[in-house]
């Protein structure tokens, strides 16, 4: 199983770093983890729709330079899904059993992810109502990932 994860930015605080080495150690034992940072655009203070519209687009346009036809592609989105821990363990597991290899979550940046990316995802993911900032977002997505496998394999973590 491979489970790649394509995020707008880089990450430059050594905190959020060691957070998402530690967790893609955990899930080396479970899947193919693959990190793909795409460079976002500088936003201006005071932004206008087409600006917006703009970054969005140059954005989605790298994003999709590292998908695949194969992925599974999952964005992650204030209006997406939500799921408990073990509705994402089932989700995971149905996919996997019904033969999907790979999956691409997709974390935008400041601005989001353009709207094509959007409407060309299997399935979209919500984490809360809240926005949290993109970096942080990597090591929840992965944290989440790591528990689901471990609720999949009935091992203690979860709780």
């Amino acid at each position: 199983m491979k489970i790649k994860i394509i995020c707008v930015g880089k990450i430059k605080e050594k905190f959020y770093k060691d957070a998402i080495d530690e967790y893609v150690k955990r899930l080396s034992r479970y899947a193919n983890i693959e990190i793909c940072e795409v460079q976002d655009e500088k936003t201006p203070d005071k932004c206008s729709d087409i600006e917006r519209d703009l970054i969005l687009s140059r954005e989605g346009e790298r994003i999709r330079s590292k998908l695949k036809d194969s992925d599974y592609l999952v964005t992650l989105a204030i209006e997406g899904k939500k799921l408990s821990s073990e509705g994402l363990a089932d989700k995971l597991n149905n996919l996997f059993v019904s033969g999907v290899s790979s999956i691409a979550f997709v974390i935008g940046g400041s601005l989001g992810i353009d709207a094509s990316i959007k409407r060309d995802a299997s399935f979209s993911i919500s984490f809360s109502d809240m926005t949290f900032p993109h970096q942080l977002m990597r090591v929840i997505l992965l944290e989440q990932i790591y528990r689901a496998f471990k609720i999949n394999a009935h091992e203690p973590y979860h709780k």
